[in-house]
């Protein structure tokens, strides 16, 4: 099946607030389609595909992606900005243990030495971190001030644009090199850290998130300049974690200078969010951001994708509507059917800001003939 030459204006349509001809499904087959190209799985159809591209197009779906680019050995996200280090001297160390893939990043910092492992998962096909750069902070923290003071960011302009160009018509690359104030905490001591951090050492950890804040906001304006119509955010962004209180006090200047920043290209800025999200709708549709990426609902979430359009405001675009609660217990395509039926049919007042995708990702247990059913009933009735 060959993708619809309209794909990359529906989403573009989705972009401006326009109601598109129908609902852009945009889907995120990263670990499902890694897991199973890495253990000899595809099923026959997909058997010539080499990559999440290749999947979506035979599916015929739409590209609204942030990671077709992205190693998921290494990160979480990224590929397109690479870390500079000025007074830094920075070892990568990768090993293959068992059939897992270790990577231990060891930073020399006049004040010390950081190091933080990752560890790629083969069974699972997942990263986990195994050592936090920060876990004695009285000892490393004036070597993590260093460490943020030292790091910038170069956007590799032609990269995007080999990416661009590859998915052409079929849909838009969302760039996800960024993250916000808090998320670098999170990342470099752990959500239980952050908030001994920010408990601990308030007016150090604000003089450093101002330093991480402005280095990507060059950022952005790197990626602007590049052309770049769409950009996110990869804090996951939970209550849990991204409280209220927490947000205005560490993000919401970073977002909120982020969001006006695209708009005077044109350009939208998202924030990926995966968890609850009930608590902070309000307060991040004040800030200007244009678009949440894939919103979690109950069980995973707290909010019905309905409501959260409601607590949204006339904003906020929505993406999300598939979970692994979906995808792991669905047995047959009547069920899968039934489900996206009235999904559509209750979003419909929002099709405007809609697009359906995985609330996160789409889980390695679900099976091949499951996203074909949800591809099909798609095509049956996404029409508006």
């Amino acid at each position: 099946m060959s993708t619809q030459p309209a794909a990359r204006d529906r989403v573009l349509q989705i972009l401006r607030r326009q109601r598109p001809d129908r609902v852009p499904y945009a889907p995120n087959y990263w670990q499902w389609f890694t897991h199973h190209f890495n253990h000899h799985r595809l099923p026959d159809e997909l058997q010539l595909c080499e990559n999440q591209l290749e999947m979506i197009r035979w599916l015929g779906l739409d590209v609204f992606s942030r990671n077709l680019y992205c190693d998921p050995t290494r990160h979480w996200f990224g590929g397109l900005a690479e870390e500079v280090w000025d007074g830094i001297t920075v070892e990568n160390v990768r090993r293959v243990d068992g059939r897992d893939v270790v990577t231990e990043i060891t930073y020399h910092t006049p004040a010390g030495v950081l190091t933080e492992r990752r560890r790629f998962l083969f069974n699972e096909s997942t990263l986990v971190q195994e050592k936090h750069l920060l876990d004695d902070f009285p000892r490393q923290l004036d070597a993590f001030a260093y460490w943020v003071a030292c790091r910038r960011w170069h956007f590799h302009r032609h990269r995007y644009a080999q990416i661009r160009d590859a998915v052409g018509e079929s849909g838009l690359v969302i760039a996800g090199e960024l993250c916000s104030p808090l998320k670098l905490l999170h990342l470099a001591a752990g959500a239980a850290g952050t908030v001994y951090l920010l408990q601990d050492y308030p007016e150090r950890c604000a003089e450093l998130l101002a330093i991480h804040e402005n280095g990507q906001l060059d950022l952005v304006r790197q990626m602007l300049d590049a052309g770049v119509p769409a950009m996110i955010s990869m804090d996951n962004l939970d209550a849990a974690f991204h409280t209220p209180a927490y947000i205005e006090r560490c993000s919401a200047r970073f977002y909120a200078q982020a969001s006006q920043l695209c708009h005077t290209t044109g350009a939208v800025f998202f924030i990926h969010a995966c968890g609850r999200q009930k608590a902070i709708l309000p307060l991040i549709s004040s800030l200007g951001v244009d678009g949440l990426e894939g919103v979690a609902f109950p069980p995973l979430g707290d909010v019905q994708l309905e409501e959260a359009f409601r607590l949204a405001g006339d904003r906020l675009i929505i993406t999300g509507g598939i979970s692994a609660a979906e995808t792991e217990s669905f047995k047959t395509r009547d069920e899968v059917f039934r489900y996206v039926e009235g999904l559509l049919a209750r979003l419909h007042p929002w099709a405007s800001r809609f697009m359906l995708s995985a609330s996160c990702n789409t889980s390695i247990l679900t099976p091949w003939e499951v996203i074909r059913w949800f591809r099909d009933a798609w095509a049956e009735m996404g029409g508006l």
